[in-house]
């Protein structure tokens, strides 16, 4: 782990209250938790924007009594350029299906398969969750000097 910096900012009261507020409910233990965090946050949509190679997951939520879905869904994730690590699927109910598909690849193909998945007639509901692979990510740095 790298050493811990500290360093200054200065903030509108009113926005600090606010970011305090946040973080209470939220359970972080000190505002430099929370800022690590929002850093972190930032540092991931730069990766996606900057089309790196990246992480995700395409959670759908879809009735697989709809005439074709299944065939549909699976073209469209052969079809797809990246890499599918896993695949989850479960049974919700006698209509209604949950995958979630852990992704790999640029970005923009990412958001591209995901956003073709969720259009998909049948799946009520699709969303992507873009992560890091962590390649370029610092840990965590906790301040343990209490």
């Amino acid at each position: 782990m790298t050493e811990l910096v500290r360093f200054g900012v200065s903030i509108d009261g009113d926005l600090l209250e606010r970011f305090d507020e946040l973080i209470d409910q939220k359970g972080y233990k000190n505002r430099s938790e929370a800022l690590r965090d929002l850093i972190r946050e930032h540092m991931v949509e730069e990766e996606w924007s900057s089309d790196q190679e990246t992480v995700g997951t395409i959670t759908l939520v879809y009735d697989h009594h709809t005439r074709d879905l299944s065939a549909n869904l699976t073209h469209l994730q052969h079809s797809f350029t990246g890499e599918i690590i896993s695949v989850l699927h479960v049974h919700l109910d006698h209509h209604n299906c949950l995958e979630v598909l852990v992704v790999k690849g640029k970005g923009t193909l990412l958001r591209q398969l995901a956003d073709q998945l969720a259009s998909t007639r049948g799946v009520k509901h699709g969303q992507l969750t873009a992560t890091t692979t962590g390649a370029a990510m610092p840990a965590s740095g906790h301040d343990h000097s209490h």
